[in-house]
């Protein structure tokens, strides 16, 4: 509960804080200016195409395969978990976005320009509530390690992907993980009553 829960929303919230003092994060430009500092064509192609599977083309459809598969399972307590975990997790970053309005970064013309705010990153939070959900449901399973190892190394790619292009500040990052993963440990309480995947003796469908 500390660790998904409570340490993530103190972490976002000191971000917050610090945002709305308008204080610059110190980080934030020194970890731009040398992820700019690796571009070449190759490195290129490969975060664009994780950006992309970052959101519309990989992370989205998932969100969408995913919830109906544990509905045509009969799986309705954990299809109930991913929808409101994952719809809301979208609806929140959104609501996020507008109430902080925060500028992209303009260090330099990125490959892959976007228009719309930057703070929380979309593309992190999302892939991060898709990672914690499927971690979550395969918990009490022997694909556990298995799914977080995966899920761990494509989160990290794609927020890395993000500040490679130029489109977010690793402070956009952090907020949009920490976010996602307070979300999505609330939203397993809520719909699981408290009862947690790694409790002996239970299962998330009882």
């Amino acid at each position: 509960m500390f660790a998904g829960l409570w340490l993530p929303l103190w972490g976002f919230g000191a971000l917050v804080e610090e945002l709305r003092e308008g204080e610059a994060f110190f980080f934030d430009a020194p970890l731009l200016q040398f992820a700019h500092g690796l571009a070449h064509a190759g490195l290129d192609r490969m975060f664009l195409l994780v950006s992309r599977l970052g959101y519309g083309q990989g992370v989205v459809p998932l969100d969408v395969v995913l919830v109906l598969a544990l509905a045509w399972r009969r799986r309705m307590r954990e299809g109930l978990f991913a929808g409101l975990a994952l719809a809301g997790s979208a609806l929140l970053n959104l609501l996020a976005k507008h109430a902080f309005a925060r500028p992209r970064p303009d260090l330099w013309l990125s490959i892959a320009p976007e228009t719309t705010y930057s703070f929380p990153s979309g593309h992190a939070m999302g892939s991060m509530t898709l990672g914690a959900v499927a971690i979550l449901l395969a918990w009490r399973t022997r694909w556990r390690w298995p799914v977080a190892v995966v899920a761990g190394v494509f989160v990290l790619l794609v927020g890395l992907s993000r500040v490679y292009l130029g489109v977010h500040y690793p402070s956009d990052i952090l907020a949009g993980w920490a976010a996602a993963c307070a979300w999505t440990v609330a939203c397993y309480g809520l719909v699981f009553s408290g009862r947690r995947p790694w409790q002996a003796g239970t299962s998330p469908a009882g």
